[in-house]
């Protein structure tokens, strides 16, 4: 396939595409007793499918197969396949029960026949209960005392640093260090960030939580990379998405400010795992996240080459510019 160059959307294109991408087209049974959607894709910098989009898309097409006074609780996934953004995804939902309050679904993602994800969730009618949750920490800096994206790696003429700074739905501020283009000196497994599209959603609470399910996708692994010195942009650095687990616990909007606190309690075997807590700007517990990943660091001379030419082909004066700026607030401390 001739390579296509990547095209970044505006702030209120990336959100458009963001919803358009969960408005799922119904598609005949045929001869299977599932449900069947198909969802759209767009221009992607790697031309591969984003490992939210396709979760999120997968947890829509199974919220639209339960009762709306059910509201999905959790998804457990696993990442199969590498999904391909020139070509639409088919999905597939079988109703595996529905019980007296509670109600299952198994949703599986299709690319030429081939399953891409695997996942099952569950689905609740709400009922009165115990209610209690774990407290964030308010030792973090404001969304607003922190660097953009766009500030960040804006200045980086090469498609997947430009989709990460300009084109994504969501606006990102980091609260630790940023791991695009140097690694954290201060290694520990721990990360956060704030997060909110760059534009008003509708007002669908499915579609509030399917985004945040999309944004949950972005960082989780961050803190594994800071504590073993790696950073997004290294050269021979391989991460993947392996599976994501994902439990709603209060409904909150994803156009509003929400703070995500990551850590990471193992890595080994090639692999690390990354838990996250989702909370609203006033201190709501809104989901609890894990994700386990792939990650193999470089190897050998040829990664190192390579990682010395991109540094002085990017340049480090902006990057002493930024750490000088922001530097007392990425030294914040939030998990004690």
């Amino acid at each position: 396939m001739a390579e296509r160059a990547y095209r970044v959307p505006t702030p209120e294109q990336s959100v458009e595409q963001l919803v358009g991408m969960l408005d799922l087209e119904a598609l005949p049974a045929g001869d299977t007793t599932e449900d069947r959607f198909l969802a759209p894709v767009f221009e992607q910098a790697f031309w591969r499918v984003f490992g939210g989009q396709v979760l999120a898309q997968a947890t829509t097409a199974a919220m639209q197969t339960v009762d709306p006074s059910r509201p999905v609780h959790s998804v457990h996934g696993y990442f199969l396949r590498p999904g391909d953004a020139t070509k639409p995804i088919e999905l597939r939902v079988e109703r595996l029960r529905d019980g007296g309050s509670f109600s299952a679904r198994r949703s599986q993602a299709y690319q030429d026949g081939k399953p891409i994800l695997s996942m099952i969730a569950s689905f609740q009618e709400p009922a009165a209960g115990p209610n209690h949750q774990h407290m964030p920490t308010s030792a973090v800096p404001d969304p607003e005392e922190l660097a953009s994206p766009q500030e960040l790696v804006g200045h980086v003429d090469h498609p997947v640093m430009q989709e990460w700074g300009r084109g994504r739905p969501f606006e990102i501020r980091h609260i630790d260090r940023p791991l695009y283009l140097e690694p954290d000196r201060d290694r520990r497994p721990t990360s956060a960030v704030w997060l909110r599209t760059k534009a008003p959603l509708p007002d669908d609470p499915n579609i509030h939580r399917a985004a945040i399910l999309y944004a949950s996708d972005y960082t989780l692994l961050e803190p594994v990379l800071r504590q073993h010195g790696q950073y997004w942009a290294r050269p021979g650095l391989k991460v993947a998405s392996l599976d994501h687990a994902f439990w709603w616990h209060r409904h909150a909007r994803a156009d509003e400010w929400l703070l995500y606190i990551q850590d990471s309690p193992s890595a080994q075997n090639s692999r690390g795992l990354g838990t996250g807590s989702i909370y609203t700007r006033e201190g709501q517990l809104v989901a609890t996240v894990a994700q386990e990943g792939m990650i193999r660091t470089p190897q050998g001379l040829k990664p190192k080459i390579k990682e010395s030419v991109q540094k002085r082909r990017i340049g480090s004066k902006v990057q002493r510019e930024l750490n000088q700026k922001y530097n007392s607030a990425w030294r914040s401390r939030y998990l004690g």
